[in-house]
């Protein structure tokens, strides 16, 4: 996964008009220094070991469940979560609007996702009848049915994968952890970019 650059150069990149490291005592952790006017604040490296352990097991838990759901049902984890969230909406129907906002993807990636699921039979569209421009994702009955034989299997590799390598406690932190984190890049004023949004 390629991201933006988030520790400091090393030294042969170190712009020259960097100044030295202040030197460190033995046993002593270094005074905290504010940043120059203009300088860029690099991750430390415990910032740096937490967001790389953060990548690593949020890349390979998304690869995990979506090859478990692509060897049990033939659909990657996105379409499942979207047949997950018709499954528990009133009468297995949402607007499309609020199907891409509980799924937190764009319209469009939505809008393909959507006509995958009607190819296989899973989900269909209907017309809204008080929005001329609006429509209803449903899930069929054969939506259901694979949903019904897939979850099953699918917990069983979300437990494997994460609950059961976590403590109670450990399972709290992160969860709230999680909240905070979701809350923060969800702002509520008017014209945030979100993806449903989009």
């Amino acid at each position: 996964m390629n991201t933006a650059p988030v520790s400091a150069p090393g030294p042969a990149q170190a712009p020259a008009a960097q100044a030295p490291a202040a030197p460190v005592s033995p046993g002593r952790a270094p005074a905290a220094q504010a940043p120059a006017a203009g300088a860029h604040r690099w991750l430390t490296p415990d910032e740096q070991r937490v967001w790389r352990a953060y990548l690593h097991a949020t890349t390979l838990l998304e690869d995990h469940l979506d090859r478990q759901l692509q060897r049990d049902a033939g659909m990657p984890h996105v379409y499942y979560a979207l047949l997950v969230q018709l499954a528990e909406a009133p009468r297995r129907r949402l607007r499309m609007t609020e199907l891409a906002m509980n799924a937190k993807i764009t319209r469009s990636r939505l809008s393909h996702a959507v006509a995958r699921l009607e190819k296989n039979g899973w989900v269909r569209r209907e017309d809204c009848p008080s929005d001329k421009r609006g429509q209803f994702a449903v899930l069929t009955e054969d939506g259901q049915e694979v949903l019904r034989r897939t979850a099953p299997g699918h917990v069983t590799a979300v437990r494997q994968a994460l609950f059961e390598r976590l403590s109670p406690e450990q399972q709290q932190s992160l969860g709230e952890i999680m909240q905070i984190v979701a809350e923060g890049l969800q702002p509520d004023e008017a014209g945030a970019d979100l993806p449903w949004l989009r």
